[in-house]
């Protein structure tokens, strides 16, 4: 017992410590030593600003000369006084006082006026009350919006659908969901303005395409293929992306789709197309630029469709595979952040959208109205009219062969001729941009709608008064 007893845990300790190296007791000294300046360090050392007098400070001031918030705005512009709708927008519209036949709203189908629709929404209403006041995710999910997308995604013959709120916040919602910052995305020129919010949204790389130009896409694709097998690990992890619309609203054309999807394949591009206008409208049974084609829907990666346009309600869907479309109901900001579509419009938009598929005869009409007004605008040109837009398109735009060089002449040439038009009877109005933020610049026109209950008589005496508008206007 002549020794004290060292437990021998200590003596393990001693031997790490003969162990340890010069470097290890080096680097934890300097931590240490790092962390007390840390801890006692200043948090602000402020810097001795140099005084200013009083006088100074006055003249600085008196400089000042803020930018306003808002520019100047001329008094005379056509927003400043927007016409005025009392009553329905059908077949005729009452503007500002003047009742006119109405070719200047999105009603292809006449489904504004249809009484049947009207009662639904009736039903609609005595049943859930006129709005559902949250977001689908949160008590805003109605049985009528589940009803509604099952329809949609059997109409379109995919596999699943979902409806948004608002038709603007579809497609601006359903870029970005999948286009990401770092991405690429070829679109044609000519998109609308809320595929340009999308695209905004989305922070991706964009390639703008000549419109409808299958050889311009070809181009760019080719270009950033070369340019992507400089970096292929980069190359490998970025998705392509092809943005297009099945009829355009700012042209009328309708996309060479075939081509365009091939040239995906070819590519390796994911591909959003929006029927905005082709749905409902387009094709044997109104299911779009898909079946004008003849084209499988499953080339196509998402479909986004508006509820605005032909069937005469509010909101917008998406119709593609289970996968593609349940990412949206946790991704699409519109989707997930806004309030649901009230049940009496999601009741109105499925009545609409069965009446499609009791009635294909709509869509012969429709089709038969669209080639007469075409043929009977195209004898436009010889008064200094030229129009584009696809025959069967329901949307026509009418140009000036000959516009004043000034654009801000050209706007108000054109909005002279709507004026004169909507005080002698027909309801035409100029096609509105936002031009400071437009991607490219957009040719001023007068935009013409079609709806299957125009007659013969009605479309000449329209075409008629346009005749008298350039000889009032054009001639001088």
């Amino acid at each position: 017992m002549g020794s004290y007893w060292i437990p021998t845990n200590f003596h393990d300790f001693l031997g790490d410590i003969k162990e340890a190296s010069l470097l290890h007791f080096v680097l934890e000294g300097f931590l240490v030593a790092w962390l007390l300046w840390f801890i006692f360090r200043k948090s602000y050392k402020p810097h001795h600003a140099p005084t200013m007098t009083k006088e100074d400070e006055e003249r600085i001031i008196s400089e000042w000369n803020p930018e306003p918030l808002v520019g100047p705005t001329p008094q005379d512009h056509p927003a400043l006084k927007p016409h005025v709708v009392t009553g329905k927008a059908g077949h005729y519209l009452d503007v500002d006082g003047h009742r006119c036949l109405n070719l200047a709203t999105h009603n292809y189908l006449s489904f504004v006026e249809r009484k049947s629709i009207e009662e639904r929404a009736v039903q609609s209403i005595r049943k859930y009350g006129v709005g559902s006041c949250g977001p689908r995710g949160f008590y805003g999910t109605v049985d009528v919006h589940l009803e509604l997308e099952e329809k949609l995604a059997k109409f379109m013959e995919m596999e699943e659908a979902c409806v948004y709120a608002y038709g603007f916040s579809t497609v601006a919602s359903a870029i970005p969901a999948y286009a990401k910052r770092g991405d690429v995305i070829f679109v044609d020129e000519e998109v609308n303005f809320a595929i340009q919010k999308g695209m905004d949204g989305s922070r991706s790389r964009i390639f703008y395409f000549k419109h409808n130009d299958v050889k311009d896409l070809e181009r760019l694709m080719v270009e950033y293929e070369a340019e992507a097998k400089k970096n292929p690990r980069k190359a490998k992890v970025t998705r392509r992306f092809l943005v297009i619309e099945g009829v355009y609203m700012n042209t009328g054309n309708m996309c060479p789709l075939p081509a365009l999807l091939e040239l995906a394949r070819r590519f390796k591009c994911r591909t959003i197309l929006d029927e905005s206008v082709s749905f409902g409208t387009v094709g044997e049974t109104g299911r779009g630029v898909t079946e004008h084609f003849g084209v499988n829907r499953d080339d196509v990666d998402l479909i986004v469709g508006s509820m605005e346009w032909a069937l005469g309600s509010i909101g917008g869907f998406c119709v593609g595979s289970s996968f593609i479309v349940e990412h949206q109901r946790l991704s699409g900001l519109g989707y997930c952040f806004s309030a649901s579509l009230p049940p009496l419009l999601t009741a109105a938009a499925m009545a609409s959208l069965e009446e499609i598929e009791q009635n294909p005869t709509l869509l012969t009409t429709l089709h038969e109205k669209c080639e007469l007004v075409h043929i009977s605008l195209a004898g436009l040109s010889e008064v200094g009219f030229s129009i584009t837009g696809h025959v069967e398109s329901p949307v026509k735009h009418l140009r000036l062969v000959n516009p004043p060089e000034d654009i801000g002449k050209h706007r108000s040439l054109l909005h002279e001729i709507s004026q004169y038009c909507i005080k002698n009877g027909v309801a035409i109005i100029p096609a509105a941009y936002l031009d400071h933020m437009e991607a490219c610049p957009r040719t001023p026109s007068l935009r013409i709608t079609v709806n299957v209950d125009l007659t013969t008589a009605e479309v000449e005496e329209a075409t008629k008064l346009l005749r008298q508008a350039a000889a009032t206007f054009l001639s001088s």
